[in-house]
């Protein structure tokens, strides 16, 4: 530049600005980059959120105005000053490789006051106020105008905004708030999900739900968290399809649930292929069990198929594995406060899978248990100590109790308490058959049984009878358990008889849910102080 037979530097460089748009731009200050992307793969000028936008770039100075909807503004490098005016993307790209240069300019003048130029013979001169033509005046505005303008806009464009749009702004924002705080549950849903993205289930959509259900066509059951649908996947399986209603539709339960029992892969529990957590809808997929719960089988029901006593024994044996696994398989212990045959699954070949973790409480391995608020579980397989507090502390023992009362039904292929009874000794199947066992007395399972047979039954009678003592410490652990249905009866001793006091109800009690497939699993990991949070925990594979 030339003001005045005095030479000053004009600018050497201009930024370049790379944008993303949602939507196509047609401006000539807008370049496409689009036809030569592939052509610099090695040169990332734009991040992953780019994939799916229009790529542009602007060169020089840019208003405020000059943005359009729907884009942002990625990333701004410098080229050398010139014109670039009906250039393409690819000259425009040969110049950015080439670089930009920088002017010693400031630092050559930053001892004038004023400012400085260069005279004719190349030499510097500072400026001074006494000494400023018109000219000089002239390139300093022009230089404080094109720097204040854009902010002058800019703020000129904010105080519109904000007389223009306040009112409607507050309006929107306590809609806003209002919302946020009806739909934060979905949002902690969400946020929980999206993190967790080695989860082993399938997140589906709603509509694949009602796909697989053939618009919740099939109806198995129905329980206090949901109603249960039979289902088929693309691959050709069957599932169970639980719908969660409504109000039961907890956002923490639900992350609990997936988090945990979503990891869970042993051959005796239940395993969850894949969820559903779309605004309010919440929905769990299972595996489909053909043979439906161990009650229906072994109480005789019509169409039940009439079970031996070996498989009788093998399932047993099952469902002792998939309680232990709970207990000691993760890095927290899963209790699971309602073990009875309504709660135990059968697959076609008659596994046992334990399910229904709708009372499932989660606690540390160190046997740190806090005590419970209400008793939990269903009568009759409920440990007394869950309502009375003299026996003991809550712990694992509490399952070992409730499996005891499964396997005596087992073995009796009755109910514990029948109040139907002929024999008034033999209302209380575990106090009767203790008795008989005592005084050497066979157990009557059919005139045909075979001296295996008699055996099987007597081991799991004894069995039973251990674990269902009154006091926690006095019960083995379902690893003990295990081992005595693996070992031989003659390596089994009577244990003290059962005492129980049958006319005291349990006061407070919650459960007792007759769901056919695994509700919500509420798991809360309990501190010493009471207080309670959710834990991810980690389960090995069996």
């Amino acid at each position: 530049m030339d003001y005045g037979g005095h030479r000053y530097l004009p600018p050497l460089s201009q930024p370049m600005i790379f944008m993303s748009c949602e939507n196509t731009v047609n401006s000539p200050l807008y370049v496409d980059t689009a036809p030569y992307a592939l052509n610099y793969g090695s040169v990332n000028y734009s991040n992953s959120s780019l994939v799916t936008h229009s790529n542009y770039v602007t060169l020089g100075g840019m208003n405020v105005s000059d943005l359009m909807e729907l884009c942002t503004i990625e990333k701004i490098f410098l080229l050398p000053k010139k014109n670039y005016t009906d250039k393409s993307f690819e000259e425009i790209h040969s110049d950015l490789a080439y670089g930009f240069e920088l002017s010693w300019y400031n630092i050559y003048c930053e001892k004038c006051t004023w400012g400085c130029y260069i005279d004719s013979a190349d030499r510097r001169q500072c400026l001074h106020s006494d000494n400023f033509d018109e000219s000089h005046w002239q390139v300093i505005l022009d230089y404080v105008t094109a720097f204040l303008f854009p902010i002058s806009v800019y703020f000129a464009l904010l105080h519109g905004l904000k007389v223009v749009c306040g009112t409607p702004c507050v309006i929107i924002f306590l809609i806003y708030k209002w919302r946020r705080r009806h739909l934060s549950v979905y949002d902690t849903v969400e946020q929980f999900l999206q993190g967790q993205n080695n989860l082993m289930p399938v997140r589906y959509s709603y509509s694949d739900i009602k796909k697989i259900t053939k618009g919740f066509k099939e109806k198995l059951g129905e329980g206090g968290f949901g109603t249960v649908y039979k289902g088929k996947l693309r691959s050709g399986r069957f599932a169970a399809v639980k719908l969660l209603g409504k109000s039961k539709a907890n956002g923490q339960d639900f992350i609990n649930e997936v988090a945990t029992i979503g990891r869970i892969h042993h051959t005796n529990v239940v395993q969850l292929i894949g969820f559903c957590a779309e605004g309010s809808n919440r929905a769990l997929v299972y595996d489909f069990m053909p043979n439906g719960s161990l009650d229906r089988h072994l109480f005789s029901r019509e169409g039940s198929i009439s079970l031996s006593w070996q498989k009788l024994h093998q399932i047993s044996l099952g469902v002792a594995r998939g309680i232990d696994y709970l207990h000691l398989g993760c890095d927290m212990q899963i209790l699971h406060f309602d073990i009875k045959p309504h709660n135990i699954l059968l697959d076609e070949n008659f596994t046992p899978k334990v399910s229904d973790f709708g009372l499932a409480r989660l606690y540390p391995t160190n046997g740190s248990i806090t005590s419970l608020t209400a008793a939990r579980g269903t009568i009759g397989y409920m440990a007394p100590e869950l309502f009375y507090k003299n026996i003991g502390r809550v712990s694992y023992k509490a399952d070992v109790y409730s499996f005891g009362m499964l396997l005596l039904e087992m073995a009796g292929k009755r109910k514990n308490v029948n109040a139907l009874a002929e024999n008034s000794s033999q209302i209380y199947w575990p106090y009767w058959v203790h008795d008989q066992v005592s005084d050497g007395k066979a157990i009557e399972i059919g005139d045909d049984a075979t001296e295996e047979e008699r055996k099987i039954v007597k081991k799991m009678i004894m069995v039973g009878l251990w674990c269902i003592q009154m006091k926690p410490m006095e019960r083995p652990t379902m690893k003990n358990v295990v081992e005595m249905l693996e070992g031989d009866l003659e390596n089994l001793q009577l244990p003290p008889k059962p005492v129980f006091n049958l006319d005291v109800t349990p006061p407070n009690i919650e459960g007792e849910s007759s769901s056919l497939f695994p509700l919500s699993m509420a798991i809360i990991a309990v501190s010493e102080d009471g207080t309670s949070s959710m834990i991810t925990v980690t389960c090995s594979i069996y």
